[in-house]
Order: C-alpha cells, then sequence, then structure tokens
C-alpha cells in the first residue's frame, strides 16, 4: 500500500488541487488588477454581494454605460449588414483607447447614422411620392382619353334607351344621369362629373374597389391597372408591387367619402389635370425632380456606406473593447468595500500551482497603476467543497465532456475520463466493428483533423459544431472500429483471407453447399480473428452468437471490476477506511463469486474445448449447489468451489447492509458526547454558543435515514450486478444487428443488381447501397452504438464509483466571454 501512496499522481485522474483565497485590493488598482486576471484566467471570484440586487451593487452605473455601448455597437453591426457590407475581423488598433473616449465616439456615430438614416427615408419618401405621381400620370391619361371615347358611344346607347323607355328616369343611376348630362352639357366641371386619381398597394385594391362600390352605393366609376414599377419602403426596406387606379364620381358627399376611404387604406391621391398639355408638362417636372433626387439619394448612400466601412474596420476591436469592460465591472461587483471604503475585498478558488501566476499579475497592475498600495493576496480555509479543475487538451477536452455530461466530478474524486479515453471508442467498436466502415469514419475525422485551424475560426451550425468538437473521439472510434472489423474478418460484411488461409476445408468435391456439408479443420487456427470460413456456413449464426455473447460478458464484467477498484482508490484517498472495508470488500466478493466465476468458466471452456453447458452450471450452482455436476464439470473441485462461491455472494449482503450505519451511528455518539464534556469549561458566550452547535451536530446524524441509504444502495448494487451484467449484452445484440445489416445490403442489393447485364440495374444496385451504406449504416447505426457505449460508461460503470455532484471551475477569463452579447 505505501509502494501505492508514492506513485506519481496521474494527468487527469483526480482535479487540481483548489485554494481559497482573499484578495484585498486599494480602488486606484482595482480595475486594472481584474482586467490582467480576466487575461490570465485561473480565478473563480465569489459573489461577495449575493443578496444585493443587479441596481444595488457598486459599479451599476458603469455597467449601464458598457450595456448601452453594447446597443449602440449592435445597432452599428446592424447597420451594416443591411448595407450589405462586411465588417473586417482584422481591426486597426488603436493603442490605450479608453473607455471614456469610446463612449464619446460612439454617441457621435450613432447621432450621424441616425440623421442620415433620417434624411435618408425623408428623401426616399419624397422619390417614391414622385415615381407614384408619374406612374399615376402615366396610367390616368390612359384611363381619362378611353373614358371620352367610351362617353360618345355609352352616350347614344342611354339616349336610344330613354326614347325607347318613358321610366328611365326613375330606374336609372345617378352616376348614368350625370354622364348623359355631361355628355349633352359639356365639360364636367359645369356638370358635376369629377375623378380621383391615385395609387395604392396591390392586395388591398380588391378591397379597396369593393369598399368604395358599397359606400357610393354603386353611384361611380372604378378604373385600375397595375404600376409599372415596383416602390421601395423605407421603412421595411422591400419592394411593394402597387396599383394605379382613377374613380369617377359625382357630389362632394361622394367625394368626402371616397377621400376618407382612401385615407383608410393608405392610398395616395394625386391630382391629374385634364388638359393632355399640362398632363405633359407636370410629365416633364416630375422627371426632372425625379432625376435630381436619385443623384441626391445616391450621394447619400455612398456617404453613408463610407462611414459604416469606417465604424466596420474598428467594430471588433469595440465589441471587444465593451465586452471585456462589462465583465470587469460584473467581476467587480462581486467584490465589497472594506470598513475604509479605500479597498475592495474578493474572495475566490485558484489552482494552487496557478498562485504564482496570480501574484505576479497583482504585482504588475499594482506597478502600472501606480499605486502606493500593494494588493494583499493570501489563502484562507475553506468550508465548502472547492470546484472541480481538470486541465484537458484538445485530445482529452471531448472525452472530459462526456463525462461531465452525467455530471461533474467531486473535488479531488476519481475521473472517469483517464478510462473512458479507450474504453469508450471500444466499446463503441466491439458494436460497429466492421474494418470498411470504420476506414470511412477514419476518413471523416482525417478531414476533421486536417481543417481544425479552419473550421475552428468558423461559426458552425449545432450539429457541425458538435461533430468538429468530438474529432479526436471519432478517430479512436474509427481506429477501434477497423480494429474489431479485423477480428470479426468483415469488409462491409464480406470476409476475405488477410492473415492467410482457412484452417478449414470440404471433405470431398460436393461440399460446395456448405449447409449441407460441413467443414473439417486440416490445419492450425486462423491467425487473427474469425476465419473466413465460417461465413455462409450453416454454424455461422451460432458460433457469431456464442462469441460475441461470451465476450460481452467478458468484457463488462472486467469493466464493472475496474469501477469498484476505483471505487476502493476514492475511499482510500479521502481516508474513508468504512467503504472499504463494509463496502469495496462485500462488493467485489458478490460480483466476482457470480460473474466473475462465469467469466472463468467462459475462458475455461475456450481453452479446453469443453461441450459443458454454462447456462445449466449457473442455474443449478443456485437451486442445486450439492449435485454432481456430470459432464458440465470443467475442473476438478468445481462444485467445492461453487458451493463457497455461493456462501460468499450470500454473506456479501449483510456485510454491506449492516455494519456501516451501526458504526456510525456508534462514532457519532462518541463524538457527540466529547462535546456535552467540553461544554463544562467554557466562558458565559461560549455556554450560550455551544448548545447551537451541539444540536446541529446532533441534527446532522439521522440514524435511519442513514439506514436506508445503505440499504438502497446495497439493494441497488445486488440487483444491479444482474442487470448490468445483462446490460453488456447490447454489445453482442448491437453486433450481430450491424453485421446482419451489412449483410443485406451487400447481398440482397448489391449483389442482387450485379446479376443483371444491364448496366442501368448495377448503376441503380450501386447507388442504393451506397445510399444505405452512409445514411442507416455509417449514421443511424453509428448514433445507435455511440448512444449504447454512452449507456454503458454512465450506467453499467459509472455508477460504481463515481458521485458526479461536484461544481465546475469556472474562473474569469476574456477568452470564455459569449461573443454576441444580448
Amino acid at each position: 500500500m505505501e509502494y501505492i501512496d508514492n506513485l506519481p499522481t496521474m494527468d487527469l485522474m483526480r482535479s487540481e488541487k483548489m485554494a481559497l483565497v482573499q484578495l484585498i485590493i486599494p480602488v486606484e488598482s482595482a480595475h486594472r488588477a481584474v482586467s490582467y486576471l480576466g487575461e490570465l484566467g485561473l480565478l473563480q471570484f465569489r459573489d461577495l454581494n449575493a443578496d444585493k440586487s443587479p441596481f444595488q451593487r457598486t459599479f451599476v452605473n458603469q455597467v449601464k454605460r458598457c450595456a448601452e455601448m453594447s446597443r449602440k455597437l449592435r445597432f452599428f453591426k446592424d447597420q451594416i449588414q443591411k448595407a450589405g457590407l462586411m465588417s473586417s475581423s482584422r481591426s486597426s488598433l488603436q493603442p490605450n483607447l479608453e473607455l471614456e473616449e469610446l463612449e464619446i465616439q460612439l454617441a457621435e456615430h450613432e447621432h450621424e447614422l441616425i440623421e442620415m438614416n433620417h434624411n435618408s427615408e425623408k428623401l426616399q419618401q419624397t422619390y417614391n411620392e414622385l415615381l407614384e405621381f408619374k406612374m399615376v400620370l402615366q396610367k390616368a391619361s390612359g384611363f381619362l382619353v378611353s373614358n371620352k371615347g367610351h362617353a360618345v358611344v355609352e352616350e347614344r346607347e342611354l339616349e336610344d334607351h330613354v326614347y325607347s323607355n318613358d321610366h328611365y328616369a326613375d330606374t336609372s343611376s345617378l352616376l348614368e344621369q350625370c354622364i348623359l348630362q355631361e355628355m349633352r352639357s359639356g365639360p364636367s366641371n359645369q356638370s358635376g362629373l369629377r375623378f380621383i386619381s391615385g395609387i395604392i398597394g396591390k392586395p388591398k385594391a380588391l378591397r379597396f374597389e369593393r369598399m368604395l362600390f358599397r359606400a357610393t352605393r354603386g353611384n361611380m366609376l372604378f378604373n385600375q391597372a397595375p404600376a409599372d414599377e415596383q416602390i421601395l419602403d423605407p421603412v421595411l426596406t422591400e419592394m411593394l408591387e402597387k396599383t394605379v387606379f382613377v374613380v369617377f364620381f359625382s357630389g362632394e358627399q361622394a367625394r368626402t367619402k371616397i377621400l376618407k376611404i382612401c385615407e383608410a387604406f393608405g392610398a395616395n391621391c394625386y391630382p391629374v389635370p385634364e388638359d393632355m398639355t399640362k398632363q405633359r408638362q407636370l410629365t416633364r417636372e416630375v422627371l426632372s425632380r425625379l432625376s435630381e433626387l436619385e443623384a441626391t439619394l445616391d450621394a447619400g448612400i455612398r456617404h453613408r456606406n463610407k462611414a459604416l466601412t469606417s465604424i466596420g474596420f474598428e467594430l471588433a476591436q469595440w465589441m471587444n473593447l465593451v465586452r471585456r469592460e462589462k465583465a470587469v465591472y460584473d467581476t467587480l461587483n462581486m467584490l465589497n468595500f472594506d470598513v475604509t471604503k479605500k479597498c475592495l475585498v474578493g474572495e475566490g478558488w485558484c489552482p494552487l500551482s496557478a498562485k504564482t501566476q496570480i501574484q505576479e499579475m497583482l504585482q504588475r497592475a499594482t506597478f502600472d497603476s501606480n499605486s502606493q498600495v500593494g494588493i494583499i493576496f493570501h489563502s484562507m480555509d475553506a468550508v465548502e467543497s472547492p470546484p472541480t479543475y481538470f486541465k484537458t487538451n484538445r485530445f482529452t477536452h471531448a472525452f472530459q465532456e462526456i463525462v461531465d455530461a452525467y455530471g461533474v466530478a467531486q473535488y479531488q474524486e476519481a475521473n472517469p475520463a483517464v478510462y473512458t479515453v479507450i474504453t469508450f471508442p471500444f466499446l463503441f467498436a466491439v458494436m460497429f466493428g466492421d474494418w470498411g466502415h470504420g476506414l470511412c469514419l477514419l476518413l471523416g475525422a482525417l478531414v476533421l483533423i486536417a481543417r481544425e485551424s479552419k473550421l475552428g475560426s468558423q461559426k458552425l451550425g449545432s450539429f457541425m459544431e458538435m461533430l468538429f468538437g468530438g474529432r479526436f473521439v471519432l478517430l479512436l472510434m474509427s481506429l477501434f472500429s477497423i480494429y474489431c472489423g479485423l477480428i470479426y474478418n468483415e469488409f462491409f460484411s464480406v470476409p476475405y483471407h488477410i492473415f492467410g488461409g482457412s484452417a478449414y476445408k470440404c471433405r470431398d468435391a460436393t461440399c460446395s453447399d456448405a449447409h449441407l456439408v460441413g467443414l473439417v479443420k486440416y490445419q492450425d487456427p486462423y491467425p487473427f480473428g474469425v476465419d473466413p470460413s465460417w461465413r455462409g456456413s450453416r454454424s455461422e449464426l451460432p458460433f457469431l452468437n456464442s462469441l460475441k455473447m461470451k465476450m460481452s460478458i467478458l468484457l463488462g464484467v472486467a469493466q464493472m471490476n475496474l469501477g469498484i477498484i476505483l471505487s476502493y482508490f476514492n475511499a482510500r484517498y479521502f481516508g474513508n477506511s468504512l467503504d472499504t472495508r463494509y463496502q469495496f470488500v462485500p462488493q467485489m466478493i458478490f460480483l466476482n463469486s457470480l460473474f466473475g466465476y462465469l467469466s472463468l468458466l467462459i475462458i475455461i471452456k475456450w481453452c479446453t474445448g469443453s461441450q459443458a453447458d454454462l447456462y445449466h452450471v449457473m442455474i443449478y450452482m443456485f437451486l442445486s449447489p450439492f449435485d454432481d455436476l456430470g459432464e458440465n464439470q470443467l475442473f476438478w473441485g468445481q462444485k467445492g468451489l461453487q458451493i463457497i462461491l455461493l456462501l460468499s455472494a450470500v454473506v456479501a449482503v449483510p456485510w454491506m447492509l449492516f455494519p456501516k450505519p451501526f458504526i456510525l451511528r456508534k462514532l457519532h455518539s462518541e463524538r457527540f458526547q466529547g462535546r456535552t464534556y467540553r461544554i463544562l469549561g467554557t466562558s458565559e458566550m461560549d455556554l450560550d454558543m455551544e448548545p447551537d452547535l451541539e444540536r446541529d451536530h446532533h441534527e446532522e446524524f439521522n440514524f435511519s435515514e442513514v439506514f436506508v441509504h445503505q440499504m438502497i444502495h446495497s439493494i441497488e448494487f445486488v440487483l444491479g450486478a444482474v442487470s448490468n451484467t445483462a446490460s453488456y449484452l447490447r454489445l453482442w445484440a448491437l453486433s450481430l444487428a450491424h453485421s446482419e445489416l451489412a449483410t443485406v445490403f451487400y447481398e440482397k442489393v448489391l449483389l442482387l443488381a450485379w446479376g443483371y447485364d444491364n448496366i442501368i440495374i448495377r448503376l441503380v444496385g450501386l447507388a442504393v447501397f451506397a445510399f444505405a451504406t452512409a445514411f442507416i449504416l455509417l449514421m443511424m447505426e453509428t448514433l445507435s452504438a455511440f448512444l449504447h457505449a454512452l449507456r454503458l460508461h454512465w450506467v453499467e460503470f459509472q455508477n460504481k464509483f463515481y458521485h458526479g455532484d461536484g461544481y465546475k471551475f469556472r474562473p474569469f477569463s476574456f477568452t470564455s466571454l459569449p461573443d454576441d452579447e444580448d
């Protein structure tokens, strides 16, 4: 045991040793000190103002200023994106840019941009009005000319109708009478026939016409035509389709109604003179003003884009500065003033190995801020559990994230990620074993690793980001899949004689059909992996089922034993001898008395070639332990060993259940009794405080709760030993399913299509085979095997030793700040 204790510590095996430290910082150097600590990123501050709201904190005004500047920067970014410009990622550095200077610059830029946008909207609105006026003039003049010609024909029809029908004056509409009166009397301004011309959005045109018809009771004539050009909405920045209309009516009351309806529907009305000469003159004036406005708008857009481009060069640097400053002030809000109000007091966690670096940074901050008083930095005694911090690199980070997704390790608890680096991809490969599919995964992993620098600097989608983050997991999964595929001798389900010839051959010439006549062994076994002659034989499925099922049990029992052994190292590290004696020892005895013995029988049967039925051995080990084994006996003394193992398993259950709660109660009562005697020698103040402490310590231990917890833990382990071992059979099931699926796609799709002489059928079969391989075997099966391997680690392996109820070390670091701050 001393040898084990003297072994050097393993990286990642246990989290970094942490220290609770206190900082007493003079006010004049507080901002610089926190900024330097943010660059270092090795100190996690504790919030000493958790009972205060954000508006009651010291630096709330500075945080508000930073939030306001962030809003302005987001406004600039939106304007740059709307203008179709690109903000430069490489900003021109402005040395020693202060927050106050930046705040003034941002206010000036915002005011300038808002003014330019306002002027641009006004100009665009004027331009739209002139453009609409031009289209109304063009379309309305056509309506007026056509309606005059139409009116002559209408006059004759109406006169004939009046002379042939004496009741016409009673039944005709007011509009027809006005038209007839106009034909007879002359111009419209004398007869009272008027018109209103304008333009309206195309989606509203139908409802607009219907409303006009109902409001005037049909006494109007509505003409419309689609506008030739689309109009830009300055607010929505979208191109809108419009419809030009002319409404003929009679009477001042109808005019008032029509104008109100136009206003309600957002229709713009424009006056169109009846005289063609005036129309042409007005059109020329409108076109002239349009050309002038176009030049003005283009100049405004160029000026605005120039301003946005200059902002874009500095935007990344400004956003980074504001983000950092806001993070600094948020951190300063976690600190408290001392009694003199001249120093800020902060507390936090840092790794022991980083204390020297932190002290150097604080000394540098004191020097750079020209402070006369240095920063005090010292360790404190911690009551609460420290955070968990593992130093990971780009290779081990993804495996640590897999473990942390289940739960963050307790402080200094054994870290499963050390073993997950190998066991996770290996168990995945046991279910996915095919070296052809493994080569495809390897190719994808190598592409991700080769483009690591390029992809790491881009913003990826959620799926691609997850895939890129797990590129080294994918690499090991593919390598182990190739290894297991070589053992299974499967390349897209096809076996190959890679390591020499088969150990089996046919008995005679009629052995071509292996389902009718078996094979005989004529030389040494196949050097590596499964003999290719098993493929297609009548005993292929029973052989592979037996092999993979037994292999799954061996792997499961080995990994569960590893978990229990890690629980011993946890107990030894934390000095908990009770867990070693009354948890680790009985658990090892129980698991290995049953399933360790089963694993031993499997290995002996493989080595000796015995025909013993292991199902029968294990079942009758419980039902009839004293009966003779007969032909199922694998070695001498097996019967006596089984009785001993069965008794050991029975004894291990109460060993786990009873001693630990009673010993804990005894230790607590002794400790509590000692505290009551110490009260006699205390002062009056201590007499007032001690009973509270006494009561608190007494209430901390609840025997019934401890006993129930231990009982649940014991029952869970006993039942879990069975269920977890059975759960590892998923290795066999998924491996078999993957192999059979690959066989079906190869034989029933590719070979079936290749049996035809038609090239089209062959190409279709090849395409279907490639699609099924890519999307079913390489995507769905990969995801399935990944999730099952994840479950085996989280449930079957980690529940033997891993508590996972710690919390992560989250230092104040500028590199971990979010890119886009809402």
